[in-house]
């Protein structure tokens, strides 16, 4: 069975908990878009595991995880995952980690171009400054630097002494910064193609020679990040949602049979753009502190609100979900009353993202349960009223929650 999880609201969903769930019964992990701007976190044994772009299912043994063509990869930050795995006593070798030809790299420029052209916005974006857009930019732009390019010496130089005639040109004339250095960043880049090169191989062919076996897609950021159907211009520089995954992964032959979407129990989001159920003061911060909502990545404080259910049901379509996992059910444990959005007081339609802004929501109050539920492992132990919430949420999106996770530990995961 070859499945997708993909996240349903802007990210944070706490996806990598449940796809390293998921890759205990899955043959090979694949990510297929974004860049180190999204972080994964897994805990094990009190261990906390927080990935930017190596498949969180590499901590399964026996498993092979590919980043895929459509990942933007910053070498210098993938080579500190690797050091990190491997100094935590992860195996990690050629065997079971492949990188695409096809997936392109991350300059220094992308890094400071990102940072610039935040800087000059009027309206800014809250980009995590890491030069994921620039390199999507320049993919698009056929100027682009893919593995495939790195690892030959030659024609790593030749494009990257075409690229620096053209940037450094913006630095001078746009920014008034100086250029790049064409040795420097030679030499530096080298280092990184030489110990990425084992990695580095043609995954059509890996995933045509393996079609038979079991798939598992792994989405970072969410939905409403996705560069055409999210609340643009508030989002990231790829395809976030499930559609992606044969194109960004390079497994064009295969068929999915299952899409996992995942949603927090409440919402948050990180940087600028609409949120209509967000909340403020003692709530927003009974979120924040209860949820450990600060970015795994940026470190960046996370904007919180409760569910919309609106947006959540505009996802599931959009994703074409077959069922979902409800993560940080304990995160309400505490609290008397529970809000969920089930409309807009203003009549627009849930992707005329630019009113977003304007929308009123209207909530459904939901009585809270008062008791904890991070040590349940069984559905039927759980409070009465945490099934209710459960329920009313399946009921109004009309699909199943199949899982149910409660905690930060890996097995603290409930199945329905």
């Amino acid at each position: 069975m070859n499945t997708v999880v993909i996240g349903l609201q802007w990210g944070d969903e706490g996806k990598g908990k449940i796809i390293d769930y998921l890759a205990e019964e899955a043959d090979v992990i694949v990510r297929f878009q974004g860049g180190n701007n999204a972080g994964h976190t897994v805990v094990i044994d009190n261990r906390k595991f927080v990935f930017h772009l190596i498949p969180s299912g590499i901590l399964r043994k026996g498993k092979v995880c590919v980043i895929g063509n459509g990942v933007v990869i910053d070498p210098k930050i993938l080579l500190e995952e690797i050091n990190f795995l491997k100094k935590q006593g992860v195996s990690i070798s050629p065997q079971n980690l492949k990188i695409s030809f096809f997936a392109h790299v991350i300059m220094p420029y992308h890094k400071l171009m990102d940072y610039f052209r935040e800087e000059k916005r009027i309206q800014k974006i809250g980009t995590t400054k890491r030069g994921i857009g620039p390199s999507y930019a320049d993919k698009f732009s056929r100027c682009g630097v893919r593995m495939v390019d790195l690892i030959v010496p030659k024609i790593f130089s030749l494009k990257l002494k075409d690229n620096l005639r053209e940037k450094n040109l913006i630095f001078k004339n746009v920014y008034g910064r100086r250029g790049f250095s064409f040795k420097k960043i030679f030499d530096e880049y080298i280092y990184y193609a030489k110990m990425l090169k084992p990695y580095c191989c043609d995954t059509l062919e890996f995933f045509h020679k393996h079609r038979r076996l079991n798939f598992l897609f792994e989405g970072a950021q969410g939905a409403f990040l996705d560069i055409d159907y999210g609340t643009y211009p508030f989002v990231t520089s790829s395809h976030t949602i499930s559609s992606n995954a044969v194109l960004g992964s390079g497994a064009l032959m295969l068929k999915i049979d299952r899409v996992i979407g995942v949603t927090k129990a409440y919402t948050t989001r990180v940087g600028e753009g609409p949120f209509p159920t967000e909340v403020r003061g003692k709530i927003s911060e009974y979120f924040r502190s209860k949820g450990k909502e600060f970015g795994a990545t940026t470190h960046r404080a996370r904007r919180c609100g409760w569910l919309d259910l609106v947006m959540l049901k505009e996802a599931v379509k959009i994703n074409n979900v077959t069922d979902i996992v409800l993560t940080k059910l304990d995160i309400l444990d505490e609290l008397e009353e529970i809000k969920v959005c089930i409309g807009y007081r203003n009549k627009i339609k849930p992707y005329l993202f630019s009113h977003l802004a304007k929308v009123s929501p209207l909530y459904k109050n939901i009585k809270g349960w008062n008791a904890s539920t991070s040590h349940i492992r069984n559905y039927n132990d759980l409070p009465f009223l945490a099934k209710k919430y459960i329920l009313f949420i399946e009921k109004f999106l009309r699909k199943k929650i199949s899982f149910i996770s409660v905690g930060e530990l890996r097995n603290a995961v409930i199945s329905k």
